[in-house]
């Protein structure tokens, strides 16, 4: 295997820059540029040099098999941060014979082939990389602890249990064999049927705490809706006028609420109209409104938009407050009850995460639910008067190597690319 390297760092001017090397001619590598290799998982500060130059002094660490990040010896270069300084190191070993510069994510690619990562591991570091939020920080970390892993390692032995049972009831089958296995069987099979299916329904939530939730204002026409997106970015993002009809399209704002990654959405005032390009941007309005995960609606004296009904969860609030409408609402202007607007929708959006399961990613639920109807026809065929043995035992392997696809144990390959195309180089 090609021994290969990289910057691990940002690039650019920093306090310290990390260059990564894995591969079976790493420790050579340091050896020649610093003149002996330190014990290993041990800093040592050592001067670099290529050809009686000195390129930089800094700390060098080595990994030997299975005891680094990647499973390969291993080195790294801690450097001074020069956007010179790590130019010189790494042409210095691009130079050198047996190495190359690492693709995008073929360090982590390489910890997944050595079994140092599962691939649930290696959708978490990437999670892990791009999480904004405390929230998505700590469901990543989980997800990369291999609690995904974990999970399905146990599932996977009470399948193997449930179908050893009814292999021995085909093995012996010409025997006398007393023990009735049928109700161990559908006891195993009806709980993780159902810890299952709470999985796969909690893995909708996880996944829209990952990516994000989207939170839609709506109303009708200069109700105060791109005043209020502006309060809350903090920043003039959406254009306002007292002329009604002014949003066209959709508006995005990205923001933090409680720990949460959510995407406020200002939206073209709901009305009828004969105006064309309006008439596009309200149907496009509506669209968003009805994909979001959240709906705000600021209502006026006339009452709700026409075409949109409030669903549960949803928040309904007076618009335009400073004008004195009776009763509590926000005003976008003067900031009258925007804290209290926050506090309700981060409220509302926690306790949908709070439901949040182990599993984080569609491909996750998609395997999930693999197994579930495995396991349904398997406990179809368990339960009838003339069971068929050996189909319902097939249906349970069947069941496991969904299991063993959610962690990368089998077919795999076909989202391997898209998952560490999102990798950087030296990661």
């Amino acid at each position: 295997m090609d021994t290969i390297f990289a910057l691990a760092t940002a690039r650019g001017k920093a306090g310290v820059a990390i260059i990564r090397i894995s591969g079976p001619v790493s420790h050579d590598a340091v050896r020649q540029l610093a003149g002996d290799v330190p014990q290993g998982r041990r800093a040592v500060l050592r001067t670099l040099r290529s050809g009686g130059e000195v390129l930089d002094q800094g700390l060098v660490l080595t990994f030997s098999e299975g005891s680094g990040f990647t499973g390969e010896r291993a080195a790294e270069l801690h450097l001074h941060g020069s956007t010179a300084v790590t130019r010189a190191v790494l042409t210095v070993l691009a130079g050198m014979p047996g190495l190359r510069q690492a693709e995008p994510g073929e360090f982590t690619r390489r910890a997944l082939d050595n079994d140092r990562l599962d691939l649930t591991q290696v959708e978490g570091l990437a999670d892990l990389i791009d999480a904004e939020t405390e929230v998505q920080r700590k469901q990543a970390l989980r997800v990369l602890s291999g609690a995904i892993g974990k999970r399905a390692e146990m599932w996977r032995a009470s399948l193997i249990r449930a179908a050893a049972l009814l292999e021995a009831t085909i093995d012996f089958a010409d025997e006398d064999v007393s023990a009735d296995v049928t109700p161990e069987v559908l006891g195993i099979l009806d709980a993780l049927l159902a810890e299952f299916r709470a999985e796969s329904d909690g893995a909708r939530i996880a996944e829209r705490v990952r990516d994000g939730f989207e939170v839609a204002i709506i109303g009708r026409p200069n109700i105060g809706k791109s005043t209020l997106i502006n309060m809350l970015a903090g920043r003039e993002a959406a254009l306002t006028s007292d002329v009604a009809g002014t949003t066209r399209d959709v508006i995005e704002v990205r923001m933090e609420l409680n720990g949460l990654a959510v995407t406020m959405l200002d939206t073209a005032g709901l009305r009828q109209t004969d105006d064309a390009i309006e008439q596009l941007g309200i149907g496009r309005a509506r669209a968003r409104a009805e994909s979001a995960d959240l709906r705000v609606f600021l209502m006026d004296e006339a009452g709700l938009p026409e075409g949109m009904i409030p669903v549960t969860g949803d928040i309904v609030v007076k618009g335009k407050a400073d004008l004195g409408a009776k009763g509590p609402g926000v005003s976008g202007l003067t900031g009258e009850g925007v804290q209290q607007l926050v506090d309700r929708i981060s409220g509302e959006l926690s306790g949908r995460a709070a439901g949040s399961g182990t599993l984080t990613r569609e491909r996750h639920r998609v395997a999930l639910m693999r197994a579930i109807l495995a396991l349904e026809a398997g406990r179809n065929e368990v339960s009838k008067k003339t069971a068929r043995i050996e189909i319902a035992a097939e249906d349970i392997r069947s069941a496991i190597r969904a299991l063993e696809s959610l962690v990368g144990g089998i077919g795999a390959e076909a989202v391997l690319g898209e998952v560490f195309s999102r990798f950087c180089i030296g990661k």
